[in-house]
């Protein structure tokens, strides 16, 4: 008994009946296409080369993708990772520090010395997650290197010392809040 290929394949369960009838559907309609000569009729083995770079193709390209988002994942971990075991601890901040986050100001309560940390440039700001965290400087840049806009403030160090500030002899007040 002759089976055909189809048949063979659809007992060994390697096909099933939609596959075969939407087969047999293209062959009559690339057939058709060529008595109408609206196509040329293509060598099956130049079809199944071009069919096979095409895929590669997509497999490349689907590849890369997979990979960018598995970089983007491992580099989120290692920042989450960094500020996570060089986070300063907040405490019960008395005083009220106000930055800017995307067009808004924010507010986040720390202590004094943590303030005055913050203005020197010394300690940061970043997201982890919805909320703040403060980050020595050193760590921040480390941070700012792999994703910068997760750094929401790092003021820049300053010697203090400008020549031409003419202000230069007028103290600042201790009070003085903005």
């Amino acid at each position: 008994m002759a089976n055909s290929l189809q048949d063979q394949l659809m007992k060994a369960g390697l096909a099933d009946k939609k596959k075969a009838r939407r087969a047999k559907q293209a062959k009559r309609e690339d057939a058709n296409r060529a008595k109408r000569g609206e196509i040329e009729f293509e060598d099956p083995a130049e079809r199944a080369r071009r069919q096979r770079a095409e895929q590669a193709e997509r497999d490349r390209a689907l590849e890369q993708e997979r990979h960018e988002r598995q970089r983007e994942r491992e580099i989120a971990a290692q920042i989450r990772q960094l500020i996570e075991t060089h986070r300063l601890e907040r405490g019960n901040g008395d005083h009220s520090y106000q930055f800017v986050q995307d067009k808004k100001i924010k507010k986040l309560n720390v202590t004094g010395k943590q303030q005055d940390q913050l203005a020197r440039g010394l300690i940061a700001i970043v997201l982890l997650g919805e909320g703040y965290e403060l980050v020595p400087a050193a760590i921040a840049d480390k941070i700012r290197q792999r994703d910068p806009e997760v750094v929401l403030l790092l003021n820049e160090k300053g010697d203090g010392d400008d020549g031409d500030d003419p202000y230069a002899d007028y103290p600042i007040p201790d009070d003085l809040m903005w």
